[in-house]
């Protein structure tokens, strides 16, 4: 995807996101347990504001977050952020340096894409809390948040190994496919590998249309959501190794 078509759904994201959030901020968000309205939205504003200033400074701010934020009434406080992080992803060179947890990555353009996907996902929080139908996600964005949870979380978290805490790996592999588009996922215990991938055997598949899998991948979709073939177990672990890398 192009940045100026990640911008446009960061844009549609956030207004959706904060009219849901508007209807009711005291409500719970189901699959953020323990959030209502008012934490979703002051978590999106902080989160926002952090990556202002990885964009203006080049290194991560600390302490973080700065004293003041939650007295601000969450609703401003979406606002000004929002502008805030518009103007920095808007005014600079996407290819400009900026600070980012990505070491491959340390650039204006990481957040761009980050900042997107960030924004789809709790806009569906929103929606979910509100008890509203949620808005589709355009399926070019979609897929290219399969690619990125996958790439960007899963296999740079666990790229060194697997936490004693988790599932011990045994190399097997889990297929995720949308449309088109495979992914290998090898849960090994020297590290998870993900790989564009059409044809590698996997021991387990999810697959689903690209809205589909991506819920599913962030937690906020149920097994019905998409289709699970091969081993359950594998699944299981595989799910546990999304969310300590998503956490």
């Amino acid at each position: 995807m192009e940045r100026e078509r990640f911008l446009e759904c960061l844009a549609a994201d956030a207004a959706r996101l904060r009219a849901a959030a508007a209807r009711d901020v005291a409500a719970a968000v189901p699959h953020c347990p323990g959030w209502t309205v008012t934490d979703l939205v002051q978590h999106v504003a902080t989160v926002y504001l952090h990556k202002v200033e990885c964009m203006r400074t080049g290194v991560p701010p600390s302490p973080w977050p700065p004293p003041g934020l939650a007295a601000e009434a969450p609703l401003a406080l979406f606002d000004r952020a929002y502008d805030e992080l518009w103007r920095e992803l808007t005014e600079r060179d996407p290819a400009a340096p900026a600070y980012a947890w990505y070491e491959p990555d340390q650039t204006v353009g990481f957040w761009v894409r980050r900042m997107a996907h960030e924004t789809v996902i709790h806009r569906v929080d929103a929606e979910q809390a509100a008890g509203e139908a949620v808005a589709a996600v355009p399926a070019d964005l979609a897929a290219d948040g399969v690619d990125e949870v996958l790439t960007r979380f899963l296999a740079y978290d666990l790229r060194d190994g697997v936490p004693d805490d988790l599932p011990r790996p045994d190399g097997r592999a889990v297929a995720v496919a949308v449309g088109g588009a495979r992914w290998l996922t090898v849960l090994d215990p020297t590290g998870v590998r993900v790989e564009p991938d059409t044809a590698g055997q996997a021991a387990a598949q999810v697959s689903g249309d690209p809205e589909s899998v991506l819920l599913w991948l962030w937690g906020r979709a149920g097994d019905e959501a998409v289709r699970i073939d091969g081993d359950p177990t594998l699944i299981s672990h595989f799910r546990a190794f999304l969310v300590a890398a998503t956490q």
